[in-house]
């Protein structure tokens, strides 16, 4: 069954069998109960008749059914099948759970991606059957719903945190959508991490790497902003800190931010960050058929670590050009010594611009490249943290001096989650791929998943 499409007799089959690879992409609601679950949900199989799937939770929320208590909805890894295309309504889904219809709201999102609210809305209905407004409701929805039944946030904090205006609003929407009062949920609450602190869970799809990820990440933390190895991964955020820590069958992300409407965002990016929504019997099933094969079958799960935030990836990739891992981070390191935001922050384009680098080990050439860098996304010119088209993000990056085709690879496979991104001319993976025998023309043979391939080959060195 295609990701993209919803075939009844595959997804019922699907759901009999509890099968995991389901997960997240798509839902099933019970005629009978008016509820809807994931495909793994625990509780007994309905009967066909009783039975409707839909894509989206927004959809089966729109068409009247509540979230399952049990296999709680609110847990699922997103659909994967959306970073593979990375079309409009991809980017629009990217954008919105990174609160950007929370703040700017339907109108602001389809400016950002250079359309009308009309025809955004026309792309969600036919997609998935609701418009944009309604997926920004349920995620907001099952936002509050996973912070009441984990956490001990008070209900007035969780509607601030998910989104809505008022605790007025939040109230009269849990109940008109799933016929229940937020105080309902308390009896699962779990308690707070501290006074100051909060733990959420973040669910994967499995097998998951959980050590490559990890180990990638502390290789190239960067000293003052972040701090890991290979059991946990500590940063700065905005108003606060995130730690995120591996469970048996999750990640624990562990919250301290003064301003909990940050939530949203923490939480979208954290996925990314960790690749938690990647398939990884998709990947298996092309790269494990190909040269790559023994690669694949050692590193079961292998995940391509994303970016919290694009530019500070793009900086990364600009600093870390013909360089050690190492001093990419001493330098890295030196920067945000220097140029931090309010809060230990790595600085924003506009920061960036005002900042002296000078004296700090880079380059007057590497000091133009990351000048001009923040000032294109300083003006809106380059998106890299999900509105504008991976293609179009990237032609825009070439145009700046001193970013070639590696450059603008590595930071589409990572801040632009391309799957396909193939960091063209990197010295390491030519020589692992003479190693091992592989010519260039297999390459092409690595497609959708090239970005995965490259990792695969990174890691065995």
């Amino acid at each position: 069954m295609s990701p993209l499409e919803l075939d009844f007799d595959s997804c019922y089959r699907a759901v009999s069998a509890r099968d995991a690879r389901f997960d997240g992409r798509f839902y099933t609601a019970v005629t009978t109960t008016r509820i809807y679950c994931r495909p793994i949900c625990p509780a007994r199989t309905p009967a066909s008749r009783n039975v409707r799937f839909y894509r989206h939770a927004a959809s089966a929320e729109a068409a009247g059914f509540r979230p399952c208590k049990r296999c709680r909805p609110e847990l699922s890894p997103g659909d994967p099948g959306w970073d593979v295309r990375g079309d409009l309504v991809g980017r629009a889904l990217r954008l919105i759970d990174d609160g950007g219809a929370d703040e700017q709201g339907v109108a602001g999102l389809a400016r950002r991606l250079h359309i009308t609210e009309r025809h955004l809305h026309r792309l969600f209905v036919a997609e998935l059957g609701v418009g944009p407004l309604a997926v920004a409701r349920t995620k907001r929805l099952l936002l509050a719903k996973q912070l009441l039944t984990e956490t001990g946030l008070p209900v007035t904090d969780v509607a601030f945190a998910a989104g809505f205006g008022s605790v007025r609003q939040f109230n009269a929407t849990m109940r008109e959508t799933y016929g229940f009062a937020p105080s309902e949920l308390r009896a699962t609450a779990g308690p707070r991490v501290s006074d100051a602190s909060l733990r959420l869970r973040l669910h994967r799809r499995e097998p998951y790497d959980v050590e490559g990820v990890f180990a990638f990440l502390a290789s190239r933390a960067i000293p003052g902003l972040e701090v890991a190895d290979r059991t946990s991964y500590s940063r700065a955020v905005p108003g606060g800190t995130i730690t995120l820590t591996p469970r048996q069958d999750h990640i624990a992300l562990d919250v301290a931010v003064d301003d909990t409407r940050q939530l949203a965002r923490v939480v979208a990016r954290c996925r990314r960050l960790l690749d938690l929504d990647a398939d990884p019997d998709a990947i298996a099933e092309i790269l494990g058929q190909t040269s790559l094969g023994p690669l694949v079958a050692a590193r079961p799960g292998l995940r391509v670590p994303g970016a919290f935030d694009g530019f500070e990836l793009a900086v990364r990739a600009v600093v870390g050009q013909q360089i050690s891992v190492a001093g990419a981070r001493t330098l890295l390191g030196r920067i945000v010594a220097r140029a931090a935001a309010p809060g230990g922050l790595f600085p924003t384009p506009a920061h960036l611009l005002e900042t002296d680098l000078t004296g700090l080990g880079l380059t007057n050439r590497r000091i133009e490249t990351l000048k001009d860098l923040a000032a294109r996304l300083a003006e809106g010119q380059i998106d890299l943290d999900g509105g504008q088209d991976p293609a179009e993000a990237v032609a825009g990056l070439l145009e700046v001096p001193g970013i070639g085709p590696w450059t603008a690879s590595y930071i589409a496979l990572r801040a632009l989650r391309d799957p396909d991104a193939w960091p063209t001319g990197d010295l390491v993976l030519k020589k692992r791929m003479a190693a091992l025998g592989i010519t260039d023309d297999h390459i092409e043979r690595w497609r959708p998943w090239r970005a995965y391939a490259a990792l695969h080959l990174w890691s065995s060195s």
